[in-house]
């Protein structure tokens, strides 16, 4: 049981020393001291444990950003592990070996899916902390480092000319090769460099040997796009553009079927048919004779031969229907000429004389007849006067090519135009290349003058304005035109009623492609197989086109802009080539045929090739 004066007796003491102020101070100060001691031991142990994990975690930084670099597009155990050498050597360059107090430090780093991965961990011993019973802490930090670019638009703009089929070592002049690539032909070079690029960037195994494959799950899925503006002479674009962007009607060196009055027989008026002769022809063989008849009393053979009736044909009355009808002209006149057959039956009679008895046989054989009988009939004509043909006259024409337009952005690949026999519609093949828009005539590009549309990337065509469209460029409708006592190349107007030789080269280069995800390395890969070198060399036409493609504010600015969320791009046009321009005045460029259309050189002389080079 409690003792109630026991507990009034404590009570009293503590009352006592509580209000009693001398003495107790110096208990009361030991009394605070651990806990004080506590408190500050924690502190500044707290502190050795931030600081050392602040820099562990710096270091592991340091060293996975630089295994990453080190890695680049390649593979973590590329080069004897380099990209983890590199990681560890950072590390250690960051944290010193047992810095801070701390000791048996570990670290680690790996990868995957191109992200590079690292752990660390030090063990730090408690300074003040060890009489409160904590011994040693162990300080871990984690890292990671992946490469990452920016929202991407890459343009490749690639010369696919015919010496892209030459071999990649040496400078000698090999032409086109034969229009054969070599086994290490420059396009194969080109293709080899794009694929690794794209695999680099977009993280992709493509079909080439690029040193390394990109690692399962690595893909880069950012906004990144590649497009693809192939040239030679010329680019295939037009049917990547909407039908408004090219003209309905463009103007060809061609020709022109010339028509004169004339009178022409439209029908003939019949004539009377009429015998113009006939044949008779032996059918089969005669049959064997026979006594129709016999005479008494008959003194000798002359008075037998007397007796002998004579021979006759006898027709059947019934008359073939013609056969073997042909016609011709003469004089004017429309001639028929058919046959017909009748046949009917030949009575040949003889004699038979006995003197003995003074009798005298008559003798009869037959045989089939026929009667081949020519009838003839002569039409008269009648005339009309109407428009003939009468020759071609060669020149420049203009034609409605609206017929390749299918609506929206779909094209029809061929067109009917009156350049056939005599001035007859023809089926025209459009591959796709184009003729530039307005241009000028100048060697001064400095400033670009203002009509020249052709060097405008930004400009949008407008509706009903040829000088801002383009035109499709058509092999088929046209003529490089020689005339004159040397026939000779000319740009005046040949008359002709043959069909003259086309007198030019044409080439179209392989289809570009719009700025696009290839998400699929296989499409990515099939496209660069699928490139043709063949062709001269016009860098210009590439470059504008390319960058065309490319721009945010030109005729794709709908889709080149930004991101599909509103972000900002990076753009980039690549260009490769294994030389210099080559040109020819003889070829079916973007800009016509050079020498009879001299679009952008002086209408006065035909241009040299180093005129349009230097164009």
């Amino acid at each position: 049981m409690f003792d109630k004066a026991k507990k009034k007796s404590a009570k009293s003491f503590l009352q006592e020393l509580r209000s009693n102020t001398a003495g107790n101070t110096l208990a009361m100060a030991g009394m605070a001291l651990f806990p004080l001691a506590a408190m500050i031991g924690g502190g500044v142990d707290m502190s050795r444990i931030y600081l050392v994990q602040t820099r562990l975690q710096q270091a592991c930084d340091a060293g996975a950003l630089a295994g990453r670099r080190q890695m680049a597009g390649g593979y973590w155990g590329a080069n004897n592990n380099a990209a983890n050498t590199a990681a560890n050597n950072m590390f250690r360059a960051n944290f010193d070996t047992n810095a801070y107090g701390s000791y048996d430090g570990t670290t680690a780093f790996s990868e995957n899916a191109g992200t590079v991965t690292g752990t660390a961990t030090v063990k730090l011993d408690m300074a003040v902390m060890q009489m409160f019973g904590f011994g040693t802490k162990n300080v871990s930090v984690e890292c990671d480092a992946s490469m990452a670019i920016p929202n991407t638009d890459v343009m490749f703009v690639l010369d696919t000319t015919g010496s892209m089929n030459c071999p990649d070592t040496g400078s000698n002049y090999c032409g086109n090769n034969g229009d054969v690539e070599a086994s290490n032909a420059r396009i194969r070079g080109l293709r080899s460099a794009v694929k690794c690029f794209y695999e680099t960037l977009a993280k992709r195994d493509s079909d080439e040997d690029c040193g390394s494959t990109p690692a399962s799950g690595s893909e880069n899925t950012a906004h990144l796009r590649f497009g693809f503006m192939p040239y030679s002479t010329n680019v295939n674009v037009g049917k990547l553009l909407p039908n408004d962007f090219l003209a309905n009607n463009w103007t060809y060196q061609s020709r022109e079927a010339v028509t004169r009055l004339e009178n022409v027989v439209v029908d003939y008026e019949a004539g009377t048919p009429y015998v113009y002769g006939s044949t008779y022809y032996y059918d089969g063989s005669w049959s064997r004779r026979s006594t129709v008849d016999t005479h008494y009393n008959v003194r000798n053979s002359y008075a037998c031969n007397s007796l002998q009736p004579d021979d006759y044909d006898e027709m059947s009355g019934n008359e073939s229907g013609r056969f073997s009808e042909s016609s011709w002209t003469s004089g004017g006149n429309r001639i028929t000429r058919w046959y017909t057959d009748e046949t009917g039956t030949r009575y040949d009679y003889s004699t038979q004389y006995s003197s003995s008895r003074d009798r005298c046989r008559i003798r009869l054989r037959t045989r089939t007849l026929l009667q081949r009988r020519e009838y003839r009939q002569v039409d008269t004509p009648v005339y009309e006067q109407q428009q003939v043909f009468s020759h071609y006259d060669y020149k420049p024409v203009t034609f409605n090519v609206s017929g390749l337009k299918a609506g929206g952005s779909s094209w029809n690949n061929s067109i009917d135009l009156p350049i056939g026999n005599q001035g007859l519609d023809t089926g025209v093949t459009w591959d796709g290349c184009i003729e530039e828009r307005q241009t000028v005539r100048t060697t001064n590009f400095n400033p670009i003058p203002t009509a020249a549309y052709d060097l405008d990337i930004d400009r949008v065509p407008t509706t009903g304005n040829p000088a801002t469209q383009w035109g499709p460029l058509l092999e088929d409708a046209v003529w490089g035109r020689y005339g004159g006592y040397n026939n000779s190349r000319t740009t005046d107007t040949v008359s002709s009623s043959y069909t003259l030789s086309r007198n030019f080269s044409y080439t179209c280069a392989n289809e570009a492609r719009k700025l696009q995800r290839w998400d699929n390395p296989a499409d990515f890969d099939n496209y660069l197989d699928d490139l043709d070198a063949t062709g001269s060399t016009y860098h210009d036409i590439g470059l504008i086109w390319g960058a065309r493609f490319l721009s945010p504010t030109g005729i794709f600015a709908a889709e080149n802009a930004t991101t599909d969320n509103g972000g900002a791009i990076d753009r980039h046009l690549i260009f490769m080539t294994d030389g210099d321009t080559v040109t020819s005045n003889s070829q079916y460029t973007s800009y016509g045929v050079e020498w009879y259309d001299r679009r952008r050189t002086s209408a006065n002389s035909a241009p040299s090739s180093n005129d349009l080079t230097t164009q």
